[in-house]
């Protein structure tokens, strides 16, 4: 009973393989390819549904003792700014309610944490790539001083783009710098792994997770060049995904569901308290150690598929909270 219902995928991965190394053993390899993933990517599109729904918004005052949210205009009293920017798993597509959003998650527990009044902010856009991130910051100027705190979660789009790696890790970097000079501590949720999504093919998706793990290494590198928190999603996150992916994913099985946002602002929360020193009723735990990476050539990681799946960003972890 178990072989047969595992039979389709691996059968699905064989021939995924089998047509990557016959495209390698031919003269048009490289035209051969191209066409192949392009036909993917149309059919993952068809799959994925595009983000038309408006994610639910809860901007505003939360306090320590978990209660409503105050809605925020000038003279309503806060300790501390929190701003969120990046793409729609900033936004939190795909929740129901306000109380799911990735924001809320981290103004509550920021609250409780530091028994403080926080004000949250959104600036992130559904769709948004590094690209992005300039204007994000542009309004948060235009709208009024600079946050205390940022999150920034970013990288998705410019896999699916596609945007150049080095450029949309760049841009990243000059959104934390600008962030970090105005006085506010960043965290940045780097790239997710695209081996979870199902929903995209093989080989594509095999293509997609090692540009996702690149983005996210170089993503990692400039964040802390700049003064930036990297918290590696792909590390963190992805095994979670794996073992429980219609318990994390949303309806349309590419956006977080509730239970998955939960998850990662369980990761972003920590690494937040940390950089603002706001640790009351516990310690941060130990930094974790560093992961283990490998980035070989495309023949070399074709005939050593099963280590790439297991490969990571080689990215270490600042605080690593073990998921409920």
């Amino acid at each position: 009973m178990g072989f047969s219902r595992r039979a389709p995928h691996v059968r699905r991965s064989t021939v995924a393989l089998a047509a990557v190394a016959a495209l390698a053993s031919t003269g048009s390899f490289y035209v051969g390819a191209r066409n192949l993933l392009t036909g993917q990517a149309d059919q993952a599109r068809r799959v994925i549904p595009k983000s038309w729904d408006v994610p639910p918004r809860a901007d505003g005052v939360y306090s320590p003792d978990g209660g409503t949210v105050t809605r925020w205009y000038r003279g309503v009293p806060f300790d501390l700014h929190l701003m969120i920017f990046g793409d729609s798993t900033a936004t939190g597509y795909g929740c129901a309610t306000a109380d799911e959003v990735p924001g809320v998650l981290l103004a509550r527990g920021l609250a409780k944490e530091s028994g403080k009044r926080i004000r949250l902010s959104t600036k992130a856009i559904v769709g948004a790539t590094s690209k992005g991130l300039s204007g994000q910051i542009d309004a948060m100027f235009v709208a009024g001083p600079p946050p205390d705190a940022a999150v920034i979660m970013i990288g998705a789009n410019d896999i699916t783009a596609p945007n150049g790696l080095g450029p949309s890790a760049r841009r990243l970097g000059r959104a934390v710098q600008r962030l970090r000079s105005s006085g506010a501590v960043v965290v940045v949720g780097t790239c997710p792994d695209f081996g979870v999504i199902k929903a995209i093919p093989q080989p594509l998706r095999w293509v997609a997770r090692g540009r996702g793990l690149r983005l996210a290494r170089a993503q990692a590198g400039e964040v802390r060049a700049a003064g930036g928190v990297p918290v590696p999603f792909s590390d963190l996150l992805a095994p979670h995904f794996y073992e429980a992916p219609d318990e994390l994913f949303s309806p349309d099985m590419f956006h977080p569901s509730a239970a998955g946002y939960s998850l990662a602002a369980q990761q972003l929360l920590p690494a937040l308290c940390a950089a603002l020193g706001e640790f009351v009723g516990s310690e941060p735990a130990e930094a974790a150690l560093e992961s283990r990476s490998g980035e070989g050539s495309l023949l070399s990681r074709i005939g050593n598929l099963g280590r790439l799946w297991r490969r990571s960003t080689g990215v270490p972890a600042p605080i690593v909270v073990a998921a409920s």
